[in-house]
């Protein structure tokens, strides 16, 4: 897929834009100002693969608790500012790598220069967010009292025309919406208006199940047209989750791999074994690799190789017995109880044999 080419923008040591992969961030639920219990949830949140993770900054406590968290954090931090500019100021001083606020929600123009004078010398981005919610009424009445896509852009615009104005350009921009097609017409709009970075997402996107599913729909298929630089998926649940979706969006674009992918089929009638107890112990058997590898628990031997040829490695289920295979040849054939124990000991020999060059 050919991607949008966007102005490239560094937040710590991770690049977004341009030609940087498209990154995965999160949000944490713990306030700066509970330092231990921030800088745990950070690491935690780092160790599951979260590339950015922001945090909303109420008050000023918040603020100057960012300093310990950000020096304990092992990826980027972003510092989330609602109408109170001295919280930005803070925040940069506390040492975060990127501010999320909306240039024209902080009050007169002499605050935002002094945003700007803070963040230009340390080349911090700043990100500008949209959401249908936070529309002003002028906008609103504009395009007929509700959020419209034209209306997130020309938003949108007016905090971006505010920073441009100052030549400051080091921006990344989102426009989140809840309803997934107009979250996509308003980024396609706006990504053929703006160069600058894009943050996908679709805002509050809901619990795990139905916020996973919209989320795919909407940040994928603006991925699948080449917009898109970073995504968070927003989920009422455990940051982890977020994090997990994001990944498997992103891989299953392959436009990044997280480790080994998981294919299964669905079960049918001539399915002789428990395939979901079967597909959940495959799962939870290879979650600690790392390869890019794809891994296929198919339900008969009759079709399973055939089906599930483009895999690495796989197992089909047969009457006490099943099969073991890679890229559709069979290696061998055990009793069903020593399915998942055959799998790993096929797929360690080959990492063994690729780790030593033979």
């Amino acid at each position: 897929m050919l991607r949008r080419k966007s102005l490239p923008v560094s937040v710590g040591s991770l690049r977004i834009g341009g030609d940087a992969p498209v990154s995965v961030q999160t949000m944490s639920t713990v306030s700066p100002s509970e330092e231990a219990q921030a800088i745990a949830d950070v690491r935690r949140l780092a160790a599951c693969g979260a590339e950015l993770i922001r945090f909303a900054v109420p008050d000023m406590a918040a603020a100057q608790g960012l300093k310990a968290v950000v020096a304990a954090s092992p990826v980027p931090i972003v510092a989330d500012i609602h109408f109170d500019y001295r919280l930005a100021l803070a925040a940069v001083d506390s040492g975060v790598q990127a501010l999320r606020l909306n240039p024209g929600n902080i009050g007169a123009d002499d605050n935002v220069v002094k945003v700007v004078e803070k963040v230009r010398p340390r080349h911090i981005p700043i990100r500008i967010g949209i959401n249908t919610g936070s529309l002003p009424a002028d906008i609103l009445q504009a395009y007929g009292g509700h959020p419209t896509a034209d209306g997130m852009v020309e938003g949108a615009l007016r905090h971006i025309r505010i920073l441009e104005n100052m030549d400051y350009r080091n921006m990344v921009i989102s426009l989140k919406a809840s309803d997934v097609p107009l979250m996509i017409e308003a980024y396609t709009k706006l990504a053929a208006k703006v160069p600058y970075a894009l943050h996908l997402g679709v805002t509050e996107a809901g619990l795990v199940q139905d916020g996973t599913i919209k989320s795919a729909i909407g940040i994928g298929t603006l991925l699948y047209q080449g917009i898109g630089d970073t995504i968070r998926v927003s989920l009422t649940g455990d940051p982890a989750e977020e994090i997990k979706v994001g990944q498997k969006i992103l891989s299953s674009l392959g436009l990044r791999s997280f480790g080994p992918t998981l294919i299964s089929c669905p079960t049918c009638g001539r399915t002789q074994v428990n395939l979901i107890g079967l597909a959940q112990e495959v799962q939870q058997a290879i979650s600690h690799l790392t390869v890019p590898i794809k891994v296929a628990v198919m339900g008969c031997v009759v079709n399973g190789p055939g089906e599930a040829k483009e895999a690495d490695f796989g197992i089909a289920g047969g009457k006490g017995k099943g099969i073991v295979f890679s890229h559709g040849t069979v290696l061998r054939t055990v009793p069903e109880e020593q399915l998942v124990t055959a799998l790993l000991e096929e797929i360690d020999r080959s990492l063994l044999q690729q780790a030593n060059g033979e």
